[in-house]
C-alpha cells in the first residue's frame, strides 16, 4: 500500500510518542508542520484503509492481577472455523492465529484474578473441539512492544521495553481505577479528546492527564499508541520463531533476539510433553525470506540449531483486551 512519507513519519509517530497532552493532534501536527485538522483527517484516512486499528491504552495485565498465558491447539480442518468463533468471542482473547504446524492454532489469554486459566482452557477445548490443548506462560519477558517502522531507517522503536522479571501487582486508588475503566478505548478525534473522557468521570483535564502519566510511570500504561494491522502497513509476514535454548544459553539468545527492532516480542516460556521450545520471538517481515534470514542468521550466532517458524495464515482476532478494575 503506498504512503506519502508525510503518512510514514505521523504512523511511526502514533505507534511511539502519542503525546498524553490536552491538545494531543495538535502536537502531532507541530511535530510534523501540519494542521490540528490535518493530522485528524489524515489518522481517519488510515482508519478507513484499514492501517491504524484504533488508538489507546496497552495496558500491563499483570500490574493489574490478571493471570496470562499463551495457548496451543491442535485443531482439524472440520473444526476450525468453530474454534475462530469460539476464539474470536473470549474477552480475554486479545490475538488469535491459524499458524502452519500442527499445533495450528495459537491465542493468548488474559483472566481476571479469580479465574483459573487450566478451567478455562478446559472450556474452551470442549467448545472449539481441539485435540490437543496446552498452555506456555511466561517464565521470563525480555521484550515487549510492537512497532513497525514506516520510514524503515534502521532505528529500535523506543516503544520496546525490554526487562527480565515479570510485572508484580500494582496497587491502584480509586482515581486510578476510573481512569483506566475510561481510558480503555478507541480514542476519539477531536481536538480534546481527553477532555471528553475526563467530563464522563467528573474531573479536571489536567487530573486525568496527570493520573495517566503516573499509571504509565508505574507501569500500569506500558504505553498509549496506535495499534497498526501490520499486514495492511506492508508486513505481510509473521513469523512465531521458537527456539530450544539451554539454561546457560536463554538469557544471552533472548537478549539478542529482543535487540533486533524486526522483532515486537521475546519471551522464555514454560515446556511441557508436547512442546519442548522456551523461547519465543515474534518476527515481522515484508516477507518470509526476510523473516527467515533473520532467524538463520540469529541461528549462526548463537548455535541454536534447534527451532522452528510458525507463519500465521488466518487472523482470528487482533485486539486490545478491556481490562475492568
Amino acid at each position: 500500500m503506498q504512503l506519502a512519507s508525510s503518512d510514514r513519519r505521523l504512523l511511526n509517530l502514533v505507534q511511539t510518542e502519542f503525546p498524553l497532552t490536552r491538545e494531543p493532534f495538535a502536537e502531532l501536527g507541530r511535530r510534523l508542520d501540519i494542521s490540528t485538522d490535518e493530522i485528524i483527517r489524515r489518522i481517519e484516512q488510515l482508519k478507513e484503509r484499514g492501517i491504524i486499528r484504533l488508538i489507546g491504552p496497552v495496558i500491563d495485565s499483570r500490574s493489574l492481577g490478571y493471570n496470562t498465558t499463551l495457548v496451543a491447539m491442535k485443531v482439524t480442518e472440520a473444526n476450525l472455523e468453530k474454534a475462530e468463533q469460539v476464539i474470536a468471542s473470549q474477552p480475554g482473547v486479545s490475538h488469535g492465529y491459524e499458524r502452519e504446524h500442527r499445533f495450528n492454532v495459537w491465542f493468548t489469554l488474559a483472566l481476571p484474578p479469580e479465574s483459573d486459566i487450566e478451567t478455562e482452557l478446559q472450556k474452551l477445548t470442549r467448545a472449539t473441539g481441539a485435540e490437543t490443548a496446552f498452555s506456555l506462560p511466561a517464565v521470563k519477558v525480555f521484550k515487549i512492544g510492537a512497532y513497525f517502522d514506516m520510514d524503515e531507517n534502521g532505528q529500535t522503536a523506543p516503544v520496546a521495553r525490554r526487562k527480565s522479571a515479570l510485572t508484580s501487582q500494582v496497587k491502584l486508588s480509586s482515581t486510578d481505577r476510573l481512569i483506566i475503566n475510561e481510558l480503555q478505548q478507541d480514542l476519539a478525534l477531536v481536538p480534546v479528546p481527553f477532555s471528553v473522557m475526563a467530563e464522563r468521570v467528573d474531573m479536571d483535564t489536567e487530573r486525568f492527564l496527570a493520573g495517566c502519566r503516573s499509571l504509565q510511570k508505574r507501569g500500569v500504561i506500558r504505553r498509549f499508541s496506535a495499534s497498526i494491522n501490520h499486514r495492511n502497513a506492508g508486513f505481510t509476514a509473521n513469523a512465531m520463531s521458537c527456539w530450544v535454548a539451554s539454561t546457560d544459553k536463554v538469557d544471552n539468545v533472548g537478549r539478542k533476539l529482543a535487540s533486533l527492532k524486526e522483532v515486537s516480542h521475546c519471551y522464555e516460556r514454560g515446556t511441557n510433553q508436547h512442546w519442548q521450545y522456551n523461547l519465543f520471538a515474534m518476527i515481522h517481515g515484508h516477507s518470509r525470506e526476510v523473516c527467515q534470514d533473520i532467524a538463520e542468521r540469529v541461528s549462526r550466532k548463537t548455535g541454536l540449531t534447534d527451532y522452528a517458524l510458525l507463519y500465521s495464515t488466518r487472523e482470528f482476532k487482533k485486539t486490545r483486551v478491556k481490562y475492568l478494575v
